[in-house]
């Protein structure tokens, strides 16, 4: 049931909660419930990070996992050994995933009315549907598409969209015009709407070219969506006057011509059934077909290998998939833990890395959340003193 992507201007941050410890006699903990995040029908998905497109949410029912819940922790029992009968730690669960999207909105319409601002585009939406747009005689009075349900007796029915903001440059971004040419991409019919009293003292047939002209430059498919011409404000003599001269022209150029009064809803019916007639020859459905892939998932985070940097004199970061998530399981508060993740941290290779990388006795390293001072072992240190001995008496001989 939605229709805008409005909710996400006050809400920009979700997070999924955690779950819940473990207990005693082995019993794992509670898995964190599902976030849901509701979007509407034509939500487009970028993720930032990877710089692409990842879904497009065209169908009722289509979903995205966009990112995955973290992996439990281990009890102390399974770090029991025959040498360490009672662990005293545990490993704590891993964080879930991070991801940074950008969501973009392509509304699903059968009919979308273009039109220069002011022209009667969203009058004739609150007259042939229930939408209530806002209605004031100056440009730029809609900032959004507006939905609406044009319904008939015999209980057919289809989508219209009013497309705001569509003036000279429109595809450059002029008057926001490129955040709503986009939305006309779906729609299956254009109407076009006209002022044909020339009340704001332009030429209709010249603003027909104009717009026409900023779909093409936007996209060339745009300019091949099949038009009809809505000549508003029939209520007006001058509009009456202008008729003939206005028709003729436009149906040299091939198109369907029907003057129309919003405010009177003259002629409205007309235009209406015309379109239920086209949509019906087009299939009531759009060409598109359901998706036969109802659920996406996104793309797995990268690995990424070990890597030791000194980013200060006195400072190294440790940074990589693995040692970062041992860094982010390991409880801190535990002598026993922080012993278990020396001798992991040495498996995997960190202390042989620190060593190559030239760490020096006092140094910070930062591995994730956790830093620690570098110190040498005995055996190091006798190392060291026996190389600087030998590099001394060489100096002397």
């Amino acid at each position: 049931d939605m229709r805008t992507l409005l909710d996400f201007r006050y809400r920009t941050i979700f997070r999924a909660d955690r779950g819940r410890h473990g207990t005693s006699k082995k019993r794992r903990g509670r898995s964190g419930e599902d976030v849901i995040i509701p979007v509407p029908p034509g939500t487009v998905v970028f993720d930032l990070d990877l710089d692409r497109q990842v879904a497009d949410l065209v169908a009722v029912g289509q979903t995205l996992l966009v990112a995955r819940g973290g992996e439990g922790g281990k009890g102390n029992a399974a770090f029991a050994t025959p040498s360490r009968q009672a662990p005293r730690f545990c490993q704590r669960g891993t964080l879930g995933e991070k991801r940074h999207l950008k969501l973009s909105l392509k509304l699903l319409a059968d009919v979308g009315v273009i039109g220069y601002p002011n022209v009667g585009k969203s009058s004739l939406i609150s007259v042939v549907s229930a939408a209530r747009p806002d209605i004031a005689p100056y440009h730029f009075t809609t900032l959004q598409p507006n939905l609406g349900v044009v319904k008939f007796d015999d209980f057919t029915s289809f989508v219209v969209a009013d497309m705001p903001g569509l003036i000279v440059g429109a595809h450059r971004g002029v008057g926001l015009g490129d955040q709503f040419l986009k939305h006309i991409e779906r729609t299956r019919l254009l109407v076009h709407v006209l002022d044909a009293s020339g009340s704001e003292g332009r030429d209709p047939l010249e603003d027909h070219r104009e717009i026409n002209n900023e779909l093409a430059l936007f996209k060339s498919e745009l300019a091949e969506i099949e038009q009809v011409v809505a000549l508003n404000k029939m209520d007006l003599p001058q509009a009456r006057e202008n008729l003939p001269e206005l028709r003729a022209a436009l149906e040299a150029e091939g198109l369907t011509v029907f003057p129309i009064s919003a405010a009177t809803r003259q002629g409205v019916d007309a235009l209406l059934n015309h379109l239920r007639t086209r949509l019906v020859d087009m299939g009531l459905e759009p060409d598109q077909e359901l998706p036969e892939k109802m659920h996406f998932e996104m793309p797995e985070l990268l690995f990424r290998e070990l890597q030791v940097e000194r980013v200060t004199p006195d400072v190294i970061v440790v940074s990589g998939t693995a040692v970062e998530k041992l860094a982010a399981t390991t409880d801190t508060d535990a002598d026993e833990s922080l012993n278990w993740l020396q001798h992991s941290l040495d498996r995997q290779g960190v202390l042989k890395a620190l060593r190559r990388a030239g760490a020096e006795e006092g140094d910070t390293i930062i591995v994730g959340d956790i830093e620690f001072f570098y110190t040498l072992s005995p055996s190091e240190e006798t190392e060291r003193r026996l190389k600087a001995e030998e590099r001394e008496g060489g100096l002397g001989d």
